[in-house]
């Protein structure tokens, strides 16, 4: 049998004291005597009684809850998002939910009926791969709850937002291939839709227009999930062309290391033969053999970033924002699968 919670009415009940007596008297309330507190104090650790925070967090308009949507934490880089969340939201004295919508719009969907049916104070959300528009959040913005979107948008949308660069990433990690003396660099990339793959995209072409090289189709290899297993797939189609690449810049560290995998199956030496850069700076990159050139995506400080643009939202009165976004810079880091120097250092 499970055994009802004590409320302040049973406590109130007990001492034969007002309900709003007690409840000042359990928040040490100048007005309320010391006897009447002591009352009160004494009665309420006898019956193990328990304050409902939430409760008389929505009594003021305020839960303290911040709702977080990720597509997965398997990976390095959403774990580290949500640890920057958590730790700046913690100091703001929020609590986070988090939910994880497996790369599927109908479960993220879910995930936003559940934090508004929560009432959390806010939302972050990085979108699906699966997601292609923004309905399911229609509902967050009639309600006027601030909502904050990371590293994932849709291309093109206005929304509030944090996010790396990402065209500067693919076209630093492109020109860094370029000056290792590549010139016939591939590009495996994800759904197009999306801001991350989109711009990575754009990065790359620009920079090989910059070097008076033109942007071959047969080069361009668009994968659905990105995934480890699209790397060996995206290898087969280019080692199957008249000329292979001799480089290939990928939009994803999965999908580089399933590459990786394959181009040493087919006897090809990384990066002698086939230069390789990845995007995500995800903890495996540094343990591959040989260790993964990518782009770290300063993880922990776009979610702490979100946070503060989400508690700005949440502190305005007026419920009337525009769009903001923060972007943050990324960073290349060269290790040995694209720089022969570096390899040969390191043998």
């Amino acid at each position: 049998m499970v055994r009802k919670r004590t409320s302040i009415s049973d406590i109130a009940k007990e001492l034969n004291l007002a309900v709003s007596t007690v409840s000042r008297a359990l928040s040490d309330h100048s007005r309320i005597s010391e006897a009447t507190r002591k009352r009160v104090w004494e009665l309420a650790e006898q019956l193990n009684y328990q304050p409902n925070h939430l409760a008389a967090a929505l009594r003021k308009g305020r839960s303290n809850t911040l709702g977080v949507i990720v597509p997965n934490i398997d990976g390095h880089f959403f774990a580290l998002v949500v640890k920057g969340i958590e730790e700046v939201a913690n100091q703001a004295g929020f609590n986070v939910m988090l939910c994880q919508s497996n790369e599927d719009n109908a479960h993220e969907a879910k995930n936003v009926e559940t934090l508004m049916n929560a009432q959390v104070d806010g939302i972050l959300v990085s979108l699906s791969r699966s997601t292609h528009d923004f309905k399911h959040f229609d509902k967050v913005q009639q309600r006027k709850m601030p909502l904050v979107f990371f590293d994932r948008i849709l291309t093109g949308s206005e929304v509030s937002a944090v996010v790396v660069d990402d065209y500067q990433g693919g076209y630093q990690m492109t020109k860094h291939l370029l000056d290792q003396g590549r010139r016939r660099i591939a590009h495996f990339g994800g759904p197009q839709h999306l801001n991350i793959y989109k711009d990575r995209y754009r990065g790359y072409c620009q920079a090989l227009r910059d070097a008076d090289l033109p942007v071959e189709e047969e080069l361009v290899v668009l994968f659905k999930k990105m995934s480890l297993e699209d790397g060996p797939a995206g290898i087969r189609h280019l080692l199957a062309l008249p000329q292979p690449p001799d480089a290939i810049f990928s939009s994803g560290d999965f999908t580089a290391v399933g590459a990786l995998r394959a181009l040493k199956q087919h006897g090809l030496r990384v990066p002698q033969d086939v230069a390789l850069a990845g995007f995500g700076n995800e903890t495996f990159s540094s343990l591959t053999d040989p260790m993964l050139t990518t782009v770290d995506q300063h993880c922990e400080e776009m979610g702490g970033a979100a946070v503060r643009l989400l508690l700005e939202m949440i502190q305005e009165r007026t419920r009337q924002w525009s769009p903001r976004k923060i972007v943050l810079q990324p960073r290349v880091l060269v290790r040995e699968s694209s720089a022969v120097a570096a390899a040969v250092a390191v043998g």
